[in-house]
């Protein structure tokens, strides 16, 4: 029996030091291709997907998935654009998680952190939803919590997708409709 629950452990310290490095690496990989944003997004929905997923990954570094999605709005199918994004951000996401699952404690000591973790705890999904879609910087910590509570990565991943994706069709709509405005202001049409 201590034999089955060394192995178990073993297991659990495996799992959570292979999700500390992928949570490295893709930080690393989001870092080093931050510079070259536009040449991705010429690659229409797949590349904003791409950009997305970049941006959301960045645990510390701050990339501006939302700025892309506003202007990418303006260019293509708002709706598209919000399916695209909300899916590579919520994807791009599961670093906060990993971290979280990993135990490490990225944020252990922030009093709200532990408020949101209580909340985590209570509330579950619904929190993961309005975290995503609240345009905020502490969607991360959320992952985290989320992860260290071991929510179920598939719960995670379908709560984050629906709050990010409908925080990417507002931004979208947004991008789409202010460009019409603007050229409207201007009297002329696109």
């Amino acid at each position: 029996m201590s034999s089955r629950i060394r192995l178990s452990s073993w297991r659990l310290t495996l799992a959570r030091v292979a999700s500390l490095l992928t949570v490295a690496a893709v930080i690393a990989l989001a870092y080093s291709m931050r510079d070259r944003a536009d040449e991705i997004a010429a690659y229409g929905y797949p590349g904003i997907f791409l950009l997305s997923l970049m941006a959301n990954a960045a645990l510390v570094l701050p990339i501006p998935g939302v700025a892309l999605t506003f202007a990418m709005g303006a260019v293509f199918d708002p709706f598209a654009v919000a399916l695209a994004a909300g899916s590579g951000a919520a994807l791009g996401e599961m670093t906060g998680y990993l971290a979280g699952f990993s135990g490490q404690g990225i944020a252990d000591n922030f009093a709200f952190y532990e408020r949101l973790t209580r909340w985590m705890a209570r509330y579950g999904g619904w929190t993961v939803l309005v975290m995503a879609f609240v345009p905020n910087p502490f969607f991360d910590l959320a992952g985290a919590a989320a992860g260290t509570l071991k929510m179920p990565i598939l719960k995670f991943l379908i709560w984050a997708w629906v709050g990010k994706t409908l925080k990417m069709l507002v931004f979208a709509l947004a991008g789409a409709h202010s460009v019409q405005w603007l050229f409207d202001l201007m009297g002329s049409s696109p």
